[in-house]
């Protein structure tokens, strides 16, 4: 192991500090950070001398050298610290990758290295050389197999590794992508080989990750490093951003409007496969980022051969799909018919002409590994040229003589998947060298009993990068993804860095999914670096009238439902706050009003359905249930519908608000699951499911021996409280007042309205509210307590309560408030052909509340005929029949107006909006 940085001489230069503290590459391995010299002790090609090496045995690379010069004066000793911030940045900004195999969740925080993966300005030149022909020979190479197939008649591509594959989709035969662009952007997975050469492992053609990733590795990691960024002269990205969204621009059918009419460009979506993909944040970031809306298949719909987004307004056309969503789902009318994540009859409006899908569909097949044995031979036969950067030597084992030629050289090579993983029997590689011997005749034999499925390509010992790890400079097995973006002219442009991988320190096979890690990817230039922003240079004033994002129809569905659980969670955690609060103190706790909680605790899932025998009882088994995870209701379950609406649109959310959701619901659930307190904290993972809940008592059954207390629990309420005050800040003071923003306060309206005529119902129903504790609990209910003492100092009367909580229009948990605000922001949602949003308002009641003060205030006759004297005894002072009925039709008139909602904006259930079909 090599000594500690912290502990070495501190004469010596840091250059000569990290020479003698970075372990150095495994043999037959190219090491990025050190060179070895030749035998005279001259220095290698690529390194640079530093002054305080003693024995002239390594040198560092050119530029690290000046890179840990510019670390500054604290040198190795702040990477720790840095290391954190960067970890720290990460949770903050919620940037995940999903893990689909890890059985402890899903959603895993974003793996970034410290230091970053630098390429000097001559290899670059040749990678982006190499990267250009390669990227028009493989759309060339589309344009005849969907084409006139000349390369399948010269058996340049075996007819059966096409046909065979299933990216090969038929029914675009004869389609013509506008302008001949098959591929809008290749990524190709590169190796530095032993001798310092670049090889072509493998591209992505189908629909290429990691342009959102890349780009948040280099806001996070050129902030680490501002003084080396800057000097060491690394190229910038923004360019080749705003040439993809020009390109997209350029080929979708709306582009010669465009030109027009600058102000009322074409309208581009990115089709995502939703939350669960493994690379969802990023989908959403990079949507952000090119302001272009994300959309799920279900946001789609075709008419008359036309693509259309589903809006608040109604039905917009789309002139572009960038898609990362995989062939075969995207179309369930042509293609897989058991998708629900496509749009049925999207193939139907590419072959007409309408819309610009990139990549194209029917890319996959080039991912294939056995493609890559036949490159050579069509480059030279296209372009009677070699190909500038090699591929891998690769084997299809369809043919039988590449079959017999490797079978025999198995340790020496990696067995690969000639299809997709989930297709055709594919599997993970295999690298021959870690295969026993006693199994070699086994792995040829089920190579030679289906040999389609096998590729063989030649095993590619991986450079190795640096990489800071716990005070120590240690190489890790690195390769690095490159993206190339067409013009939309037949050229294309590569952008200056690429997503760099490092394998786990145990590991030669570069995965995130098998526990790898990231690198921000330096490109050095000793020209001038381009300092292009997507901010534009002018903007007219049409230009900024327009800019206004559509609200597609399931974002408004679930920002609705998100103001709905946000409040719903708030009043739960009200309820359940007040009602242990109460059965703890010195209060009376019998009788009606005690009836009157039951019900509501029932009624809020914060309890089972079931009778309750006693008042210890009912608090054991409320904590219980609070303690106990998500049951068919209350706090749990609420905080997890919540955290999925939120998790449906995180591309509308600030990190700091989806950042308050996430703990939230983890902070409950580490409660939940016997921590103390449930104070907050950023959490490792999303919880996975309700593994970890246990079921409620039964009627009549004590609950379980209790692992926490109801003082426990109150201060796990009092903490989730705070912290649902800070989402709902959020939501109010920090998001773009869109019809988007509407709905959510549409939604969070009217769960108050239900919730609070139902509290007062309930306290009302048998006058449980005349008693001290019913008229202090529903105050607290209505979080008005301090309202009511400030305008009615020592008095407790019902009509001033009335007054306060029916029909003060100042007090915004009123019933007249929230009533108030429904009318205003009803009214100024759009009209669809369903009809004018005035039509909604109408649900409600037209003036105030429609009730009277004096009508509340009244009382029924306090005793009628046959009633018996427990009855007489409860009911002396007669009911609110007013109050009674104007929390019925209240509570009737919110599920109404949420239902009427829902089929208007959300399920299109109306007229032409109609979407069952295509």
């Amino acid at each position: 192991m090599p000594q500690f940085l912290f502990q070495t001489d501190p004469s010596q230069d840091v250059a000569s500090l990290a020479v003698h503290a970075a372990l150095p590459a495994r043999p037959g391995h190219y090491d990025e950070l050190r060179a070895p010299t030749d035998s005279s002790g001259a220095v290698a090609s690529g390194a640079v001398a530093s002054g305080a090496a003693a024995s002239g045995v390594t040198r560092l690379r050119e530029p690290w050298p000046r890179f840990f010069e510019l670390l500054g004066t604290s040198g190795f000793a702040d990477l720790d610290r840095r290391v954190d911030v960067v970890a720290r940045q990460i949770r903050e900004n919620g940037i995940t990758y999903n893990i689909y195999a890890d059985a402890n969740g899903s959603a895993r925080p974003w793996s970034l290295d410290l230091l970053p993966f630098v390429i000097n300005d001559a290899d670059w030149s040749a990678i982006e050389q190499g990267l250009c022909q390669r990227a028009t020979l493989l759309n060339r190479v589309l344009g005849d197999v969907y084409g006139p197939q000349t390369l399948l008649a010269d058996k340049l591509i075996p007819p059966a590794l096409v046909f065979g594959h299933p990216g090969y989709l038929r029914p675009l035969r004869g389609y013509m992508p506008p302008g001949g662009t098959y591929l809008h952007i290749a990524a190709f997975d590169l190796a530095r080989a032993s001798d310092g050469g670049w090889w072509v492992v493998s591209q992505r053609t189908q629909a290429p990750s990691g342009l959102g990733y890349l780009l948040e590795n280099r806001l996070t990691i050129s902030g680490m490093f501002p003084e080396a960024f800057k000097e060491l002269r690394v190229q910038h990205l923004a360019t080749s951003y705003r040439r993809l969204m020009d390109m997209l621009y350029k080929l979708s059918p709306g582009g010669a409007s465009s030109q027009a009419l600058p102000h009322t460009p074409p309208r581009i979506v990115l089709l995502t496969p939703g939350p669960y993909n493994e690379t969802y944040f990023e989908q959403t970031y990079l949507a952000r980022y090119l302001g272009i809306t994300l959309v799920e298949g279900g946001d789609l719909v075709v008419r008359d051969q036309m693509l259309y987004l589903k809006t608040l307004h109604g039905l917009e056309r789309v002139h572009a799909v960038l898609r990362r969503l995989d062939d075969d789902f995207c179309d369930p009318l042509e293609l897989r018919s058991d998708s629900t994540l496509g749009v049925p009859g999207l193939l139907q409006v590419m072959r007409a002409g309408n819309v610009l899908v990139a990549n194209s569909l029917g890319t996959s097949f080039l991912e294939s590994p056995a493609i890559n044995g036949f490159l050579p031979a069509i480059s030279r036969h296209l372009f009677d040229a070699d190909l500038l950067l090699p591929s891998l030597p690769s084997w299809w084992c369809g043919e039988a003589a590449a079959r017999e030629q490797v079978l025999a050289n198995l340790p020496g090579t990696v067995v690969k998947s000639t299809y997709p993983n989930n297709m055709r029997g594919g599997f993970e590689p295999v690298i021959g060298g870690a295969v026993p011997p006693s199994e070699y005749a086994a792995l040829q034999a089920r190579i030679a009993d289906n040999p389609d499925a096998y590729t063989i390509q030649k095993y590619l010992p991986l450079s190795q990068a640096p990489s800071w790890s716990a005070g120590h400079i240690v190489p890790r097995a690195a390769m690095l993804r490159v993206f190339v973006i067409a013009d939309g002219e037949g050229g294309w442009n590569v952008l200056p860095g690429g997503l760099t991988r490092i394998a786990s320190r145990e590991q030669q096979i570069v995965s995130m999914q098998r526990g790898g890690s990231s690198m921000d990817t330096w490109v050095t230039t000793r020209g001038a670096v381009d300092t292009f922003s997507m901010l534009p240079v002018q903007l007219r004033p049409e230009d900024i009238v327009a800019a206004s994002r559509p609200v597609s129809s399931r974002a408004a569905e679930n920002l609705f439902w998100m103001g709905r659980y946000t409040e719903r969670a708030e009043n739960d955690v009200r309820l359940a706050t007040v009602a242990l609060t109460w059965l703890n103190s010195d209060e009376d706790n019998a009788g009606e009003l005690f009836a009157a909680v039951d019900a509501l605790c029932q009624r809020s899932g914060l309890m089972p359905a079931a009778p309750t025998l006693s008042v210890r009882m009912f608090e054991a088994t409320l904590v219980a249930e609070l303690a106990g995870g998500p049951t068919q209701g209350g706090v749990a379950r609420n905080l997890g519908a919540l955290a999925f609406a939120a998790g449906q649109i995180r591309d509308r959310l600030s990190p700091e608000h989806w950042r308050l959701v996430v703990t939230a619901h983890e902070g409950f659930m580490r409660m939940a699951s016997g921590g103390k307190g449930g104070e907050p904290g950023v959490p490792e993972s999303l919880p996975e499911s309700s593994s970890e809940s246990r079921s409620g008592p039964q009627s009549g059954a004590l609950p379980d021996p209790l692992p926490m207390s109801a003082p426990d629990v109150l201060r796990g309420l009092k903490s989730l409280a705070m912290q649902l005050s800070a989402i709902t800040g959020s939501q109010t003071d920090r998001m773009t007042r869109d019809d988007g923003w509407r709905l959510l306060t549409i939604g969070r309206q009217i769960e108050r309205l239900s919730a609070m005529a139902g509290l007062l119902g309930a306290l009302f129903r048998r006058n449980a509210v005349l008693g001290d504790s019913g008229f202090n609990m529903l105050l607290d209910l209505f979080d008005s307590k301090i309202t009511y003492r400030a305008y009615y100092p020592g008095r407790q009367e019902v009509p001033a309560l009335l007054n306060l909580l029916v029909q003060e229009p100042a007090n915004p948990r009123s019933l007249a408030c929230v009533l108030n605000v429904l009318r205003k922001e009803l009214a100024r949602l759009p009209d669809t052909v369903a009809g004018p949003a005035a039509d909604l308002v109408r649900l409600l009641p037209e003036d105030g509340v429609g009730a009277s003060l004096a009508d509340l205030c009244r009382q029924s006759q306090s005793q009628s005929q046959g009633q018996t004297q427990t009855q007489t005894q409860t009911q002396t002072q007669g009911q609110y029949a007013d109050v009674l009925a104007l929390s019925a039709q209240l509570e009737d008139a919110a599920s109404a107006l949420s239902n009427a909602i829902s089929l208007r904006y959300f399920s299109h259930a109306a007229g032409h909006d109609q979407t069952l079909s295509a």
